[in-house]
Order: C-alpha cells, then sequence, then structure tokens
C-alpha cells in the first residue's frame, strides 16, 4: 500500500545486486567479485550478505530448514522424498527416528506417505540430504496437507511466530509450516477448514499492511456466534 513503510526492491535474473565485501546469500551468486540476482525477486540484505526472495518458483533448501515432504522412491537404505524443490532429496535410514535394518526400508516408510523433517545439509551442487533426527519430525497420519507459495512461507509463520500463534490459539489446530511452502494441519474439522481460509488469506494479502489484525478480525468473525471449537 502507498506510504506504508520502505519500498522493496524487485530485481531480475542477471542483475548486479552487490560489489566486492558483499557475501552472496540465497537466490544469488558470485563471479568476478561481484553478486548477482539468480531470480526475479526481492533483493534483501543483512549483516553483509545479499539474498534474492523469489517471486515465484520452486522452493531453494537451506541447512535446518523445516519441510514438509512426500515418500516417492526407496532404496533398500534410504528413501527419496518430494520437498517441493527442483530434485527429490534423499533420507537415509540411519537420519530417521527408527532402526532400520538394511532392505527393510518399506516397513517404516512408503512411496506415498509424507513426513515432517528437516534439511540436513545441501552441497554445492544443490543435492539435498534429509534429516528426521529432531522431536518434531515424524510419519504424518490423519490432518489435512496445504501447500502455499514457498515465498509467502514467512509471512505466514510472521515475526517470532506471531502469526502461526495467533492461528493455532485461535482455531486450537495443531498446524506444521514447512520452509517449502507445505503445511500441515491436524484438527476438528470446522476448525481446519477455518485455518485454511485463514492462511489463503494471509497468502493473497502477504504484502498487505495491518495483515495480523485482518486475520485476527477473520477468526474472530469467523467463530463468533458459536460455542466453542470443534465440531458443529
Amino acid at each position: 500500500m502507498e506510504g506504508k513503510g520502505p519500498v522493496r526492491q524487485i530485481v531480475i535474473p542477471g542483475e548486479s545486486v552487490g560489489g566486492p565485501g558483499v557475501k552472496p546469500g540465497p537466490g544469488t551468486f558470485g563471479e568476478g567479485g561481484k553478486v548477482y540476482s539468480a531470480h526475479l525477486g526481492v533483493l534483501a540484505e543483512k549483516d553483509g550478505r545479499v539474498s534474492v526472495i523469489p517471486l515465484s518458483g520452486r522452493y531453494i533448501p537451506e541447512p535446518g530448514d523445516a519441510v514438509v515432504g512426500e515418500v516417492v522412491d526407496v532404496g533398500p537404505s534410504h528413501w527419496l522424498v518430494d520437498i517441493n524443490s527442483p530434485y527429490p532429496a534423499p533420507l537415509h535410514a540411519t537420519e530417521s527416528p527408527w532402526h532400520v535394518e538394511f532392505g527393510d526400508t518399506t516397513r517404516f516408510l512408503n512411496v506415498g506417505d509424507a513426513i515432517l523433517a528437516h534439511v540436513l545439509s545441501v552441497d554445492e551442487a544443490k543435492k539435498v540430504q534429509l534429516t528426521m533426527q529432531d522431536r518434531e519430525a515424524r510419519r504424518i497420519e490423519g490432518g489435512q496437507l496445504v501447500e502455499v507459495s514457498p515465498t509467502k512461507v514467512p509471512r505466514i509463520i510472521g515475526k517470532e511466530g506471531s502469526m502461526l500463534d495467533l492461528l493455532k490459539e485461535e482455531t486450537e489446530c495443531r498446524i506444521y509450516v514447512g520452509q517449502n511452502g507445505r503445511i500441515w494441519l491436524d484438527g476438528a474439522d470446522r476448525d481446519t477448514a477455518i485455518a485454511v481460509r485463514a492462511i489463503r488469506l494471509i497468502e493473497e494479502q502477504a504484502q498487505a499492511h495491518g495483515l495480523t489484525e485482518a486475520v485476527r478480525e477473520f477468526l474472530e468473525d469467523a467463530y463468533r456466534g458459536r460455542e466453542g471449537r470443534g465440531p458443529a
């Protein structure tokens, strides 16, 4: 909205976004002492590191990212997982929460299963390794999966988790937001439906001023006149 906050600079692929002394971050590459944008996106700079947040496109993994993935292939000692990035990411049996004997992988995860995981590493060739060695990580059973643009995830989480906390508190749903644009929700059917509508509102109005209050009002209106949460 005009007059509301600083203007965010949009850059195009190949555009120079930094000179000597500037470190290339996600969505950029260094060449000849300069840093260039690898995407059409929004320029961001922090602590001497410049990055470009894509306006559209698939998820670019970073170590430590929380992701929601789907198993697309199974090997004797690993699973290949679709995390909404250009290539499937392997999850080795040693990075799972189970003791898996060689060749026994399908007893724990099979093609089509969804999981909550984290990005363990990303090498120079952008090959990703996943891990489930985290208390939140697990195979997903029940609930509902929603997909959003990965570029809208920070807005859905909010500053210091404020937006996500609001969604959880008002809907009483369990909500796990993957940095790869996939969100798992679990709760009563009516509450889950309201949470999904709120997420779509955030996605559509991600750049709007006063979005948190707009979402709060939406949730209050959705529950006004109804007693409590859960099935109608």
